[in-house]
């Protein structure tokens, strides 16, 4: 089972979106800044997720949220 999911930095409003196979471990690894680009954006809260059978669907999901088209979805039905 695989995830994309959308984060909210509480600090600064920025929307990260990825994809993961492990929801909670990875809020965790951002929040403690395993992710360098992002660090200084932390807390970071679980805004958004949506769950896929394999990586690929998952991939092709992020990569759509990603782009204008996907960002305006979002903004629609997220926030």
């Amino acid at each position: 089972m695989y995830f994309v999911y959308v984060l909210r930095s509480q600090k600064t409003r920025y929307r990260y979106i990825g994809h993961t196979n492990n929801l909670t471990r990875r809020l965790k690894e951002h929040n403690s800044g395993f992710t360098k680009s992002i660090r200084f954006q932390i807390p970071f809260i679980m805004e958004y997720s949506e769950k896929y059978e394999t990586r690929n669907e998952a991939i092709k999901r992020e990569k759509f949220l990603k782009s204008g088209k996907g960002r305006e979805w979002l903004d629609r039905h997220v926030t």
